[in-house]
């Protein structure tokens, strides 16, 4: 059901009437529910657990109902409005005045907007009639009620009081600043990962889950906590980006770190060494994996988070950017039987992302794909994928031999780095194995230059590579606002005033054909072996990127950026 707007106020139906009637609705939703899903509790449902305090997420675990699924129902049920993804509007200032955070936090009821007097209120606890009366007497004026998920209120929360700037002072007065309490603020729920149940707990909690909610909403791939010497600065990646986020008190470092490496379970007394590590928290129904490392400087530890949010993940080729006939040109060579698939491009460029599209395209019913990562970003369905764990003994080459041994007929290898991972990576796609590898060079010719440099043999290379395709990552023009940002008083909500939102990626691709081979064998240098790719058909990078201009997709400042990086 789709929001609705201008509803007149003398229309507005009592608050705590809504949840009287939520209450009351709990055995006609019931009833729709799949009878494999109710199961026999619904009946004495008033007597179990929870049932008075949060009422509603226990019917959606005890019917194993789907949030969004639930909301709407209960909403056609009401007669109000269900809103999946609401949105905050600068007219809800009055809620964010008037409420306090806590009881915001506590009740999850989100101020949206004004709508001829009344304010609009969105909840993802219906159940609770007392929650209402007690916001009717906060705000003293009329509102209405409208239904969203819990992850969506909670963003809304925090960026209300964001608004306001009251969200980190009001975290941070209530922060421990003695070291043992600290220390043992950062460690209580340790085993906790759903964010939104830990939202209401200590201090420290909340302040990084604050910093990880910001982040997923402004579809960040990393989070850096990095000390100064008189400022503590965190900054998201966005888009391939550094941009400034909070900068909290130098004070609270120990606090924020002790709290991150409680989560990836490292040593918090530790101060002294690098760390890695990883965890996994839920934020509603979406999976966030994280990887962390840790390192020391002169002015405390420094911390980057990885963020893998699996659930928005496209891995298709169409999604990425690559047009049809450079899509028809890869899926034809990733049906080959054996052979070397080389992707190149600096760190951060897609390039696993672009082999994961690839393998989507391979028959894995009736071939035995099989990967060495470091580390595995995304699970592939009917794929082995093995990570790397030097620790272990589990380098590259190490775990291509084991691979070898598993009969594969498609191996992916996250990455050459060495002689012996490539000795080991031509070898099996001379002996009846396709390989898709990536590696890292500037564009396609110099993948040959740079497979010499490591130490293969010219011959070798000739005889084995395929193709090598290289791309880069541009950002994408913002559609909401056309690429203007927004104004200084009114920033484009999509983008944050940035002009871009999202990414798209730029491809060549250079097939080894015979001429290519040649100058492989006389170790030719790379602009003459990209002479004579162009020479035969090649589309270089910057015709693609032109392209993508010409097509509105990003802009010529954008890729004379990323290309000149390059």
């Amino acid at each position: 059901m789709n929001e609705s707007k201008g509803k007149p106020a003398e229309s507005v139906r009592t608050p705590s009437d809504v949840g009287a009637s939520a209450r009351g609705a709990l055995d006609r939703v019931a009833k729709d529910l799949p009878v494999n899903a109710r199961g026999e509790q619904l009946e004495h449902f008033g007597s179990l657990p929870g049932a008075d305090e949060e009422p509603w997420d226990l019917l959606l675990s005890t019917t194993a109902t789907d949030e969004h699924a639930g909301l709407e129902g209960l909403a056609q049920k009401l007669g109000i409005d269900y809103v999946p993804e609401p949105r905050l509007e600068e007219s809800s200032e009055s809620f964010y005045e008037r409420v306090p955070p806590s009881a915001a936090r506590r009740h999850l009821l989100a101020g949206l907007r004004t709508e001829d007097g009344v304010l609009v209120v969105a909840t993802s606890q219906p159940m609770q009639p007392a929650s209402f009366t007690l916001l009717e007497r906060m705000l003293g004026a009329p509102f209405r009620v409208v239904l969203s998920p819990r992850a969506a209120v909670g963003n809304i929360i925090n960026r209300g009081y964001e608004q306001r700037q009251d969200l980190v002072n009001e975290i941070v007065e209530d922060m421990p600043f003695d070291e043992s309490a600290i220390e043992h603020a950062a460690s209580s729920l340790a085993g906790a990962t759903d964010l939104l149940q830990l939202a209401r707990q200590t201090p420290v909690i909340r302040l990084v889950n604050m910093i990880m909610f910001e982040a997923l909403r402004r579809r960040a791939s990393d989070i850096h906590i990095q000390p100064l010497e008189n400022s503590l600065l965190i900054r998201f990646r966005v888009d391939g980006m550094l941009v400034d986020a909070f900068s909290p008190p130098l004070s609270l470092a120990p606090a924020i770190n002790s709290r991150i490496k409680v989560m990836a379970e490292l040593d918090i007394a530790n101060r002294h060494s690098p760390q890695d590590g990883q965890t996994t928290v839920r934020i509603g129904s979406r999976k966030i994996d994280i990887r962390l490392s840790c390192i020391p400087t002169v002015y405390g530890e420094r911390l980057v988070l990885r963020l893998l949010d699996q659930s928005s993940t496209q891995l298709d080729l169409d999604a990425l950017g690559m047009t049809q006939d450079m899509q028809t040109e890869l899926v034809e060579l990733v049906d080959r039987p054996n052979g070397m698939i080389l992707v190149t491009g600096p760190t951060g460029s897609g390039k696993t992302t672009t082999l994961y599209a690839a393998m989507e395209r391979i028959d894995r019913g009736s071939r035995n794909v099989m990967t060495i990562e470091d580390p595995v970003e995304y699970h592939l369905d009917n794929v082995a994928q093995m990570q790397v764990n030097p620790k272990r003994g589990v380098t590259f080459a190490a775990g291509l031999r084991s691979l070898l041994r598993q009969d594969p007929d498609v191996i992916l290898v996250g990455e050459i780095r060495d002689h012996e991972t490539a000795q080991l990576a031509i070898q099996a796609s001379l002996t009846g194995h396709l390989v898709l590898a990536t590696l890292h060079t500037n564009d396609a010719p110099s993948a040959v230059s740079r497979m010499q440099d490591i130490g293969v043999e010219p011959y070798l290379i000739s005889s084995s590579v395929l193709a090598v395709l290289a791309q880069r990552l541009l950002r994408k023009t913002c559609r909401a606002c056309g690429g203007t940002g927004g104004t200084d008083a009114n920033k484009c909500e999509t983008c944050g005033g940035m002009r871009y939102s999202g990414r798209v990626a730029i491809y060549e691709i250079m097939r080894m054909s015979d001429e290519v081979r040649r100058l492989t064998m006389t170790t030719a240098d790379a602009r003459a072996i990209r002479a004579q790719a162009v020479q035969q058909g090649m589309r270089s990078m910057m015709e693609d990127g032109l392209d993508k201009v010409a097509r509105g997709l990003t802009t010529e400042s954008e890729l004379k950026r990323v290309l000149a990086e390059g």
